[in-house]
């Protein structure tokens, strides 16, 4: 097989892995309606959060802040372990976030599209690149003392909570406004045709149901801002700020695939340099960048001498090296240092003036089966899944109500919709085990198993017909799906003194769930 064949094999993996991921957001969901029909156990088609499971970055801080690995994690050794023989693989092959940032690097665009000098320029090793490192140091000291930050910034949870919370809902709006847009004009021909347009994207790209999400502008102005940074920088995500990129930088050290330089054919023609993805300096008089490196093979393809060459075992002289001869990455000690400190001080830090044990926001209430606050925040990736997955658009992405620890986790919101008695789905859609997979019968309990709760409901006598009014009304009571809910009947009395008699709603506290 050619370097050609190879380098076009690698496309064809970007687009197919960036379909998988993009294909698994979309089936994170579940196509039915809740009712008496289908009362039982409810499954997930297909396994949504493998894609989140297989990365090293989440699976090393779920273990550093728990101090344990959850079991769906260990497929993260399938991307880490030939990381440590090949390189960075993943970023150039894999990476749906990577191949979305090459893909906006690569789109023309008039001014912003960079020529001659300035693409080489770009694309030579930058002090900037040490910023990911930085990051990840940081997140990981984080997640060592107990607070798991890492989601963040790592690729595969940014993208998925982006995609899920803030691109497809966006989507979905979208399309159905275009629609009755378009039907308002009431010409027959054009409303048939657009219907007919919608009714064949939507089983593809939208949801079972249209859903909205709070918090939905922070997330998407952040995606927003991280895709045009490459219109500057090609993947700049990658290159400065992603610490997955990092991590795997630092197993790559010793990889034994690396790059061949051969300075006697080199004409210096540039063309290396133009169409490297990661600013390594694969060009013959610069010291290649191993850590750097996202295995793209465009050097090789596009060297017109052949000068350039991956191969196992290269000579050491091509790589930045210690006088040992083992390859290093350019970062400084002062700065790593700086970076752990910053992160064991995050924790005190967050938690000084909103200590989870005694001052919790009485509103914020998670998903069930969630672990406690605290072993919640340690496991938490802000992937956005279970959000996602809520039949009833219940679960929400926080903002500031959990605090700056807790930006984006998951919040159940009852105004907006409720937890359905009958789902499991959000802890089967959980990736690190945040949320307990929970079975029906011990989310409902029996007489033998208490149920799974998330909170007691009181009545709010202010605003209670009943109660405030002294009139009648049954409405909770009839809805209410565990029967937690009775009326009393007393006597009320009016200005003048005449006895009302009016059964006001009382809450059972040991049958309610």
């Amino acid at each position: 097989m050619t370097i050609k064949n190879v380098r076009n094999l690698r496309r064809l993996s970007q687009i197919v892995f960036f379909l998988i991921f993009f294909w698994l957001i979309l089936k994170t969901n579940f196509e039915v309606n809740f009712d008496a029909s289908n009362f039982g156990e409810i499954y997930l088609p297909y396994p949504v959060s493998i894609a989140l499971q297989f990365d090293p970055l989440t699976a090393l801080g779920v273990m550093l802040a728990t101090r344990s690995l959850y079991q769906g994690l260990l497929w993260a050794l399938v991307i880490l372990i030939p990381t440590i023989f090949l390189g960075r693989f993943f970023c150039g092959w894999v990476c749906p976030l990577g191949t979305l940032n090459h893909l906006i690097s690569e789109i023309p665009s008039g001014r912003l599209r960079r020529k001659g000098e300035s693409i080489i320029d770009s694309n030579r090793y930058k002090k900037y690149q040490r910023i990911k490192y930085y990051i990840f140091f940081f997140f990981l000291t984080a997640a060592l003392v107990g607070t798991l930050q890492i989601g963040l910034l790592d690729p595969l949870p940014f993208l998925a909570r982006s995609l899920g919370i803030a691109v497809l809902p966006t989507l979905h709006t979208a399309a159905a406004s275009l629609l009755q847009w378009v039907k308002s004009f009431d010409i027959s021909e054009l409303s048939a045709v657009s219907q007919f347009v919608y009714n064949v994207i939507s089983p593809f790209l939208l949801a079972f149901r249209q859903v909205h999400f709070h918090a939905i502008f922070s997330i998407g102005l952040l995606l927003i801002i991280v895709l045009l940074l490459n219109r500057i920088f090609t993947r700049f995500w990658c290159r400065g700020i992603c610490p997955l990129g990092a991590m795997l930088g630092l197993f790559s050290r010793y990889a034994i695939f690396g790059l061949k330089k051969d300075e006697s054919v080199c004409n210096s023609c540039n063309k290396c340099l133009v169409h490297c993805q990661g600013a390594d300096n694969p060009d013959i008089g610069s010291v290649w960048r191993q850590a750097e490196c996202h295995l793209c093979l465009n050097c090789q393809v596009v060297c017109p001498e052949s000068a350039l060459k991956f191969k196992f075992f290269p000579a050491q002289k091509d790589s930045v090296a210690n006088p040992t001869g083992t390859p290093v990455v350019d970062i400084s000690r002062r700065k790593v240092i700086a970076s752990l400190a910053g992160g064991a001080l995050l924790l005190p830090l967050i938690r000084s003036g909103d200590v989870l044990s005694v001052n919790a926001n009485p509103l914020l209430i998670r998903p069930p089966g969630a672990e406690s606050e605290e072993r919640f925040l340690a496991r938490c990736i802000r992937c956005g899944q279970c959000m996602r997955v809520c039949p009833n658009n219940a679960l929400h992405p926080t903002f500031l109500e959990a605090g700056l620890e807790g930006i984006w986790s998951p919040i159940l919101i009852p105004r907006i919709g409720y937890c359905e008695l009958t789902c499991t789905l959000c802890g089967q859609a959980c990736p690190t085990g945040a949320i307990t997979e929970l079975t029906l019968k011990k989310k409902l309990g029996d007489e033998a198993t208490p149920p799974t709760r998330i909170g007691t409901a009181f009545i709010d006598k202010g605003r209670c017909l009943p109660w405030a009014m002294a009139k009648s009304c049954f409405i909770c009571k009839r809805w209410c799906p565990t029967r937690a809910i009775y009326s009393r009947e007393e006597n009320v009395y009016d200005r003048l003194g005449t006895p009302i008699a009016v059964k006001q709603p009382q809450v059972d506290l040991y049958e309610a769930l």
